[in-house]
């Protein structure tokens, strides 16, 4: 297939421009070009590949796109959260595959190194990993225990200077080619702990995960650990217990949240476009009344979206974003997606099954955001939860 021109303006119903900076746009717009330059030509063949380019891993890293908010002292650019987030929705624009290598780098590796690590630890990995030249992937979902982390049977035993781990993980994005992996597990009081797994650790390997559908253009794999010595150095020392790996997922589900219109935005540019361009009965498709009706129901829920995440934006900025007020926009986030996605396929007929155009691509893509990092009832039960105070999880 010859690449089609990537013609994407963005999406900006309600002048949500106006409440960016000038730093906030000059990121979006930075990374929409690097988006266009270097993703669209060859995201299509990659998918069709089942690849990641890692070429893609320098641009990332030039971005900002990896650890967005870690301070300065650490070597990341020291952006604030809408900054964090404007840049997850251009790279899910491109791909959600890509937004997972980049939010996994971020907010589940470099985000618990940051909060939870020594300053020995920040210092040794935070500055390469927020280039690119060292790559890190997040251990947390096993393969009996995804919804259920705490029931993990990942786990490390005292052998003096350091631990012996053994335990797999599983659906681990970035996990085949990763330098270091920040595994949760168990210690022999049954306590979770997070520690930094370094690739070459004798009895660690990371089998990569083949047959996909979706994510196509991301790299998953597996961990496993089989009696692997873990220096003491390695174990992340200020923080213990499952609310340690959550707080990594209040990030990453942030991202997502912003990430996921993007995956929208495509979907209904490229219809928007299209409407106009393809003709029946003598007139485009655009002037029908029902194909008004889809894109004003997209360009209205796109919206919505957009004015929740920049709200939760500002109050991650002040530090009082809730678990549950995250869970409720990456869980609304990612549903609108679907449905724009899918009506979107519908308006291009049957060239939207093929990869002429984005759009069963972003679709396949979400049915993995929607389940992965909280899945869709998952967070409906939080935010159950929260407004009643009542849990259904026991």
């Amino acid at each position: 297939m010859a690449n089609k021109e990537d013609r994407f303006q963005g999406v900006d119903y309600f002048n949500i421009d106006d409440l960016l900076t000038d730093e906030h746009k000059l990121i979006r717009d930075s990374a929409r070009v690097w988006v266009r330059q270097e993703v669209s030509p060859i995201i299509e063949n990659a998918y069709e590949k089942a690849e990641f380019p890692r070429q893609w891993i320098k641009g990332l890293g030039e971005l900002g796109a990896f650890g967005p908010y870690i301070p300065e002292e650490y070597g990341g650019p020291g952006l604030d959260q809408i900054s964090y987030g404007v840049l997850m929705q251009e790279l899910e624009r491109g791909d959600s595959g890509l937004r997972s290598t980049a939010s996994v780098q971020s907010s589940l590796v470099m985000y618990p190194i940051w909060k939870y690590g020594s300053e020995e630890q920040k210092h040794k990995y935070l500055p390469k990993l927020a280039t690119g030249e060292m790559m890190g992937c997040f251990g947390l979902t096993e393969p009996d225990h995804g919804s259920n982390p705490g029931g993990m049977v990942s786990n490390f035993k005292d052998a003096g200077d350091h631990v012996i781990l053994n335990g797999a993980k599983m659906w681990i994005s970035n996990a085949p080619f990763a330098d270091i992996a920040v595994v949760w597990a168990k210690d022999e009081a049954g306590r979770i702990h997070g520690l930094i797994v370094e690739r070459g650790m004798e009895g660690f390997t990371t089998p990569t995960m083949h047959g996909k559908w979706s994510l196509r253009a991301s790299d998953t794999g597996e961990l496993v650990f089989d009696n692997v010595p873990v220096p003491k150095a390695n174990i992340l020392p200020n923080k213990s217990g499952l609310g340690a790996p959550l707080g990594c997922l209040d990030s990453a589900r942030y991202g997502i949240s912003w990430g996921a219109i993007g995956a929208a935005m495509d979907c209904y540019d490229s219809a928007l476009r299209y409407s106009k361009e393809r003709m029946q009965f003598d007139r485009p498709i655009g002037s029908f009344q029902l194909q008004q009706k889809k894109l004003a129901e997209m360009v209205t829920e796109i919206t919505k979206a957009q004015l929740m995440v920049f709200r939760l934006g500002q109050l991650k900025n002040e530090g009082i974003a809730t678990t549950a007020q995250i869970s409720m926009a990456k869980r609304n986030s990612v549903e609108m997606a679907l449905i724009v996605a899918r009506e979107a396929r519908q308006m291009h007929g049957a060239m939207g099954i093929t990869n002429e155009y984005p759009i069963m691509r972003h679709m396949m893509n979400l049915e993995s955001v929607v389940t992965y990092e909280g899945t869709h009832d998952i967070h409906l039960l939080i935010t159950g939860m929260d407004v009643t105070g009542l849990s259904a999880f026991k």
